[in-house]
């Protein structure tokens, strides 16, 4: 018993550095395989609503941690993003108590689901990397546009247990005007807020490993130096495209798998 709490053990750690290299190599998104490395890696198959709890976890304190140096940077804009995740903690609210009444292992078919989408969205992103300097254009503020996008990516975010990094930031400057630089640094605040929502939802339900969660975190650290070194030497959208390719393959190993 106590070699096979040693091996989980082992198992989340290095589950938390292979998502921090991801996202230290390609930004928002690579949270996206955490459930999935949870639940058939880790060993949580029988118990995916735990994964996902424990996941939430995990993804609030990596933004949290994350947000300092952009908040050092200035790339933090609080108006919009306040506004964005305060509507958005309510839709994360409501997305986990739906995700929590869904059958665990339709719940995981439609996160595959949702992957395939991801990994379209990434391609795209990879193709179109040099947009990162270009401005979101200019949008005047407008309360009303950015609470409900904020809602409806805080639904999203909490029914699949995920930081929504992928949604937060193009809804940021679709409904904000900011520019992707700024977009980046303001969408932790939300994947914080949506994250920490998720888990508490999760933990009440009694669906969170906080072990789990936090060897998962310590491997994120490590991995996200590590993915942060190598995304500069090799360029991100040359990884961003390989990192979809990996995201259709999992997805479809969870389809066959539910199936």
């Amino acid at each position: 018993m106590h070699a096979l709490a040693l091996m989980m053990a082992i198992k989340s750690v290095i589950s938390g550095a292979l998502v921090g290299f991801t996202l230290g190599v390609i930004g928002g998104g690579g949270s996206i395989l955490a459930v999935p490395l949870l639940v058939y890696f880790v060993g949580y198959a029988k118990h995916p609503h735990t994964a996902i709890g424990t996941t939430s976890v995990a993804v609030a304190v990596n933004a949290l941690i994350a947000a300092v140096p952009h908040m050092r940077l200035k790339t933090v804009r609080f108006r919009e993003g306040i506004s964005f995740a305060v509507a958005g903690i309510l839709g994360a609210a409501l997305g986990s108590k739906l995700g929590l009444m869904v059958q665990g292992q339709h719940l995981l078919l439609l996160f595959a689901l949702l992957m395939l989408v991801i990994s379209v969205l990434m391609w795209r992103r990879g193709d179109q990397a040099t947009s990162e300097s270009r401005p979101g254009g200019a949008v005047p503020f407008s309360l009303a546009r950015i609470a409900g996008t904020g809602f409806a990516v805080g639904v999203a975010s909490g029914f699949f247990g995920i930081g929504g990094g992928f949604l937060v930031v193009p809804g940021l400057i679709m409904s904000a005007g900011l520019s992707t630089i700024a977009a980046i640094g303001t969408s932790l605040l939300s994947v914080f807020a949506f994250g920490a929502t998720t888990a508490v939802q999760y933990a009440l339900a009694g669906k969170v490993d906080f072990l789990v969660a936090l060897l998962f975190i310590a491997g994120g650290l490590v991995g996200g130096a590590l993915g942060a070194a190598t995304g500069r030497r090799i360029g991100s959208a040359r990884l961003t495209r390989v990192f979809s390719a990996v995201l259709v393959v999992v997805a479809i190993y969870m389809i066959l798998r539910q199936l």
